[in-house]
């Protein structure tokens, strides 16, 4: 845990300065944010039923839009 004592005279901005400095000095901020974007290890069974699933879903998207009783969606 980080802590910053406000010093005699010291104001908050130079205070939040000394504080995000300390937070960035101590790579948890880094840490932080490895763990909440890393992916998860899956196995290869796992990997295939979810590639398999996706190919699915796509299938029967394309086979509605086919159809017409899904509209074109246009992605940027």
């Amino acid at each position: 845990m980080i802590e910053v004592k406000k010093k005699d005279n010291e104001s908050i901005g130079s205070l939040l300065r000394r504080f995000s400095k300390k937070v960035q000095q101590s790579g948890l901020l880094f840490q932080a944010r490895n763990s909440r974007f890393k992916d998860k290890n899956q196995s290869k069974t796992e990997r295939r039923k979810s590639a398999l699933r996706r190919k699915e879903i796509i299938g029967e998207r394309e086979k509605l839009r086919k159809l017409g009783k899904l509209e074109d969606d246009f992605r940027l």
